[in-house]
C-alpha cells in the first residue's frame, strides 16, 4: 500500500513531490508533515498543492484529482440573491478585519465538527502573517456595524485561492462573495480556486477540473502580475450592470 510523501519538519520549503504522487484513496493525499511557514505555504498554493489536517493530526497535503474552480467571467448570482444586493443591507469591505474573519470561520466549522477545525490555531497565526506580507485577504459583510459574514484566500498572480467563509446571517458571505468576484473581474483576475466540490460554489458557477489542467493553468497565472500589498473596492465600481 503507497503512502504519502513524509516531509522533515526542517526541509526546505519547496520540498513537494510531483502531484502524480497523489492518493487514490483518500483522494489527494500527497504529503505529510513539514511546517506551515509563509514561504512553504505560497510554494504549496503555485504547485496546487493546500494544507488540510485537524488538531490532531501533523500537517496534511492535499491536491485532489479533481479541482472546484470558478473562472470569474462565468459567475452566476440568482435573481433573489440579486434583489438582496439591491437593498444593500450589508457593507461589503476588504482586508478590514482579517483576524476576525479567520477567526469566525474556524468557529463555524469547529461547531460544525465534533473533531475540531481545520483552521488551526497555527493556521491562522501562518495566514495571519500572509495577511501581513499581502498575500492573504479578507472579505468583510457588515451590519450595523457587526462582522456578519465573510471569505478569506490567497492570492498569487492572477488567482485568488479561496479558503474559507462563514455568515452569521442569511446572505451575508454571498453577498460578500458577488461583490468580491465582480471586483476580481474588473482587476483582471482569470481563477478562483475553490479546492473541492460543494454544491453552495456550484450554484455561483465553479465547475470541477482535472488536477492537471489545474496545474497548467497555474502554470500562467501565478507568473501574471496581481495586486500586493492591501485591497480595497474600487470607489466607483458599479456592480449592478445585467
Amino acid at each position: 500500500m503507497r503512502r504519502p510523501y513524509w516531509i522533515p519538519r526542517h526541509a526546505s520549503p519547496s520540498d513537494f513531490p510531483p502531484l502524480e504522487q497523489a492518493l487514490e484513496h483518500p483522494d489527494g493525499l500527497l504529503a505529510v508533515g513539514g511546517d506551515l511557514t509563509p514561504k512553504r505555504i505560497l510554494v504549496a498554493y503555485r504547485l496546487g498543492i493546500f494544507p488540510w489536517y485537524s488538531d490532531n493530526e501533523p500537517i496534511l497535503w492535499w491536491s485532489p484529482s479533481q479541482r472546484m474552480v470558478l473562472f470569474p467571467d462565468d459567475l452566476k448570482v440568482s435573481r433573489s440573491l440579486r434583489k438582496t444586493i439591491r437593498k444593500a443591507k450589508f457593507t461589503i469591505t476588504m482586508d478590514q478585519d482579517f483576524r476576525g474573519v479567520i477567526k469566525a470561520c474556524a468557529g463555524t466549522r469547529r461547531n460544525q465538527d465534533q473533531d475540531g477545525t481545520w483552521i488551526t490555531q497555527d493556521m491562522q497565526a501562518a495566514y495571519c502573517q500572509l495577511h501581513n506580507d499581502g498575500f492573504a485577504h479578507s472579505v468583510e459583510s457588515w451590519y450595523e456595524g457587526q462582522l456578519v459574514g465573510g471569505l478569506y484566500g490567497i492570492a498569487l498572480g492572477k488567482v485568488f485561492f479561496g479558503e474559507s467563509m462563514f455568515s452569521r446571517m442569511s446572505d451575508a458571505s454571498k453577498v460578500a462573495f458577488a461583490h468580491f468576484v465582480w471586483q476580481l473581474q474588473r482587476w483582471g483576475y482569470e481563477l478562483i480556486d475553490c479546492q473541492v466540490q460543494t454544491s453552495h460554489l456550484e450554484r455561483f458557477g465553479a465547475r470541477d477540473i482535472p488536477r492537471q489542467e489545474y496545474r497548467a493553468l497555474l502554470e500562467d497565472l501565478c507568473e501574471t502580475p496581481g495586486r500586493h500589498s492591501v485591497w480595497r473596492f474600487d470607489a466607483d465600481e458599479i456592480y449592478e450592470n445585467d
